[in-house]
């Protein structure tokens, strides 16, 4: 076999080519979560369910990803992708003519499942093209492109809608993520280690239901679901805090919050290079452990120490998450996009159950109910690190004795 290999220009053009489709399939998927006080106002709706703009497409992309996981076994890696992305793109460029909310979910509900082709294929190209050693690397700069997008989404999204409207607001993201899609289409290679096999409903099925017999797996599944609903919750509703008194602030510097999450750049690049020269296990608790101080420092009243907890706990999440996404591909030793679409399945799914549920704690509770439930989720998650942990150091006894 032969891997791509970091410094190479086909590394480079790689690279580029996830970087543009993580930012394409973040910025449709993110762009409506500024928006979410506009529905609110506009629709007459609570912000429970303005958040099922978002819920809603992660829930049905979660779910769609499990067949497109498995479709890409078949059909190959790069073809999918790419009609994911063009789909998502004229799909999100339609939302923007919804004339009520009823017809912008139904529109949403469509994009999930076109944005499914793509991230969990991505993920098991990445395994199979590219060398081991370079792997954290490469995965580090795709989920940069992830946290780009979804920043540029937000920002772009809701200053369009502070001075245009939503509608044109969507639209112009739309537009953009066409254009993403071409560069992605020119600059990919075909997959070279990719081995298509027959389509066998049944083989697939239980190819599935092998991966959640590992606990390794199950760990990292676990923690994926975790991380991104404590994500979305957090964000999802810093955003009413922020528009409320005593801050009252406009639309547009609300977007400009979410432009915190770019420190997702760096921390993806920078935790890969620290997981090829200190080990997972580490890293990933270091990881955890700043995500669940900067939830905590959001707490405070202070504006700046809202905006400063929100930026640490945006770095470790995406540390955390670049970790645990690059561990499924290595530990799953078959059927890689399964595993990658089990991952994914349960990460979206947390993005909609956190997204939602949260908004119960924020209309019961107040700010301090979507932290406590936040909290609780990160613990939950250091508690499946540790036992993930002690399953690594088994396995390394056991491959010694051997």
């Amino acid at each position: 076999m032969s891997y791509i290999q970091k410094g190479t220009p086909i590394f480079r053009k790689t690279s580029f080519a996830f970087f543009a489709a993580g930012f394409n399939t973040f910025a449709i998927l993110y762009c409506v979560q500024s928006l979410m006080p506009e529905f609110t106002r506009e629709f007459s709706i609570s912000p429970t369910t303005a958040s099922l703009s978002l819920s809603i497409t992660t829930m049905v992309l979660a779910i769609s990803m499990l067949i497109f996981g498995s479709l890409s076994e078949v059909w190959g890696r790069k073809p999918i992708m790419v009609i994911s992305m063009l789909s998502a793109s004229v799909l999100c460029i339609l939302t923007a003519f919804s004339p009520n909310f009823h017809f912008l979910l139904a529109f949403r509900t469509i994009e999930g499942i076109s944005l499914a082709g793509l991230p969990s294929i991505a993920m098991a190209y990445l395994g199979e093209e590219i060398e081991p050693k370079s792997l954290g690397t490469a995965m580090g700069l795709y989920i940069c492109g992830n946290s780009i997008g979804a920043v540029f989404g937000r920002i772009f999204s809701g200053m369009l809608s502070d001075y245009f409207g939503w509608h044109i607001a969507i639209g112009g993201i739309g537009i953009i993520s066409l254009a993403a899609t071409l560069i992605f289409w020119i600059s990919l290679p075909p997959s070279q280690n990719f081995k298509a096999r027959q389509l066998n409903i049944g083989k697939l099925g239980k190819s599935l239901i092998d991966h959640l017999k590992d606990p390794g797996l199950v760990c990292l599944y676990g923690m994926g679901f975790l991380l991104l609903g404590s994500n979305v919750a957090l964000f999802n509703y810093i955003a009413y805090v922020l528009l409320e008194k005593p801050y009252s602030l406009s639309q547009t510097f609300v977007s400009w919050t979410f432009l915190i999450m770019i420190v997702g750049m760096f921390s993806s690049v920078w935790t890969g290079k620290l997981v090829d020269r200190h080990g997972k296990q580490k890293i990933l608790i270091i990881n955890l452990l700043i995500t669940l101080i900067g939830v905590c420092s959001t707490l405070d009243a202070n504006l700046v120490m809202k905006i400063l907890g929100l930026g640490l706990f945006t770095f470790g999440f995406f540390g955390g998450h670049s970790i645990a996404s690059s561990w499924v591909g290595q530990r799953a030793l078959r059927n890689k996009a399964q595993a990658s679409s089990l991952y994914l399945f349960l990460y979206y799914s947390g993005s909609s159950v956190g997204g939602t549920v949260g908004g119960v704690f924020w209309s019961t509770f107040g700010w301090g109910g979507v932290i406590s439930m936040i909290v609780g989720f990160l613990i939950l998650a250091f508690i499946l690190s540790a036992y993930l942990s002690k399953i690594v150091l088994k396995s390394k006894k056991v491959t010694k004795i051997a």
